[in-house]
């Protein structure tokens, strides 16, 4: 049980680092939407792909604010901080009772 336990410890940490690097992905994408860069620069073009297929499917299913203010980014950050503090927590939680 205590392979099983260090296991999940090291997936819990694989998979906290990239909910956080994804975070700041959403982060920057948000930022990169104010000041209208180019979007033929392949650094936007790559966060563009990385975060357009989450932010699609949230935007198609949120109703749509005055004003054109887009809650998408809110909603992701909602999500991670939960799949952060629920499924990494519980697999640190269920690693520690094996070890």
């Amino acid at each position: 049980m205590f392979i099983v336990g260090n296991f999940l410890i090291g997936l819990a940490k694989v998979i906290d680092i990239v909910l956080w690097v994804y975070m700041w992905i959403v982060v920057i994408r948000a930022l990169l939407s104010w000041v209208n860069p180019d979007p033929y620069n392949p650094v936007v073009r790559f966060i563009n792909n990385l975060t357009e297929p989450v932010l699609y499917q949230i935007r198609r299913r949120l109703p749509v604010i005055h004003g054109g203010i887009d809650l998408s980014p809110i909603i992701v950050f909602l999500a991670i901080i939960f799949l952060q503090k629920f499924l990494v927590g519980s697999l640190y939680g269920i690693a520690s009772r094996m070890m």
